[in-house]
């Protein structure tokens, strides 16, 4: 199989994708994450996640590379990785009974040809009315401060919620896995039936 790269620093990320139980690498990108001027967090997420495996991709001709980013949407508004325990704060709170549209966006490049797929997921996520008290037990205890709208979702953040829609349980987290396993199908690599062997008459 060829060498495949995820274009990404997050151990979330990194834990998602080693769930499909395939041999990869990880690779910072190093690109710049700045919205270009109106353009959506649904558009911006593809296009970084896109950007992500290019990167890394420019520097492995022969590997397939995905790349991945999510962004959070409230009323228009982008709502990204609150950095510290204060702005994580004031995000919380402002989020606290309101409904957020968590856009994940995943790409594979395949350095060789230089073709892309993408996808998208969204995730329609309501919280729950916050107390000022359980927004800072919270933080106190999952510090999620590298995630967008200060949400955890794998462990005590899914407390936060009243309801999550989506299409993808693991988007929420970061990498949208059934979408991840449709790209590598396109490029020919199957998650499930390596190791089937052959239905009769096949191979040689």
């Amino acid at each position: 199989m060829r060498p495949l790269i995820l274009a990404s620093t997050s151990r979330y990320r990194a834990a998602l994708f080693a769930r499909l139980g395939l041999p990869f690498t990880l690779e910072a990108p190093g690109v710049e994450e700045s919205a270009l001027p109106g353009e959506s967090a649904a558009d911006l997420c593809v296009r970084l996640a896109e950007a992500k495996a290019r990167a890394v991709a420019a520097r492995h001709p022969d590997a397939l590379v995905i790349g991945s980013d999510q962004l959070a949407d409230c009323d228009g508004v982008h709502v990204g990785k609150p950095g510290s325990r204060e702005r994580a704060r004031d995000q919380l709170a402002r989020l606290s009974g309101r409904t957020v549209v968590f856009h994940t966006g995943v790409a594979l490049v395949d350095a060789t040809s230089g073709s892309a797929r993408t996808e998208r997921v969204d995730i329609v996520s309501t919280l729950r009315t916050l107390t000022p008290c359980e927004i800072d037990d919270y933080l106190a205890r999952e510090a999620p401060f590298d995630c967008a709208g200060s949400v955890k979702s794998e462990s005590l953040g899914i407390a936060l919620f009243e309801r999550i829609a989506s299409d993808d349980p693991t988007a929420l987290v970061g990498l949208p896995l059934i979408a991840t396993c449709r790209l590598l199908r396109a490029a020919g690599v199957d998650v499930l039936g390596r190791r089937c062997a052959p239905s009769p008459g096949e191979g040689g």
